[in-house]
């Protein structure tokens, strides 16, 4: 399964921020989210640690259907454009200081499930990011893009 997460930091008016997701077993998106975050977040790093937090419950529930429905999966592949998240996220506590302290005690689930192997996390860069299209409003060449991609090509 592959999976895009992305978070707009700050968006709304009382400046929590906004999840978006894809999630696609190769071609069209399979499943969709866009939601408006229930904590406010101090950065964008966190908004993005708020967004997978969130997205590897959904990742480890789809996981046990597919397996329930015949189809195990071996590889639960979750990209990202954050790479300050990304490190948090693969080396837990020796890619964080003082500062991050108030992340360290909600997140370090996502640590445990990459190191159990139930997620792999990569790197995708902002402009092939699919989520984005969940996070903010998009427009002309990227719109149609994203939108081709997650509901396949328009005629």
């Amino acid at each position: 399964m592959k999976w895009m997460i992305n978070a707009s930091f700050a968006v709304h008016p009382d400046f929590k921020s906004h999840t978006g997701g894809t999630l696609s077993f190769g071609g069209g998106a399979a499943q969709v989210m866009s939601k408006k975050q229930k904590l406010n977040s101090r950065s964008s790093t966190e908004a993005e640690l708020i967004a997978v937090d969130v997205v590897v419950t959904m990742i480890l529930w789809t996981k046990l259907f597919m397996k329930w429905q015949g189809y195990p999966i071996d590889k639960n592949i979750l990209y990202q454009d954050n790479k300050s998240a990304i490190l948090l996220e693969e080396n837990g506590r020796k890619s964080t200081g003082k500062r991050s302290r108030a992340i360290n005690i909600r997140y370090f689930f996502i640590t445990d499930q990459v190191e159990k192997g139930n997620v792999k996390i990569k790197y995708c860069p902002t402009d092939d990011m699919i989520a984005d299209f969940m996070t903010k409003p998009l427009q002309g060449e990227k719109f149609c893009k994203f939108r081709d991609l997650i509901l396949g090509p328009q005629d």
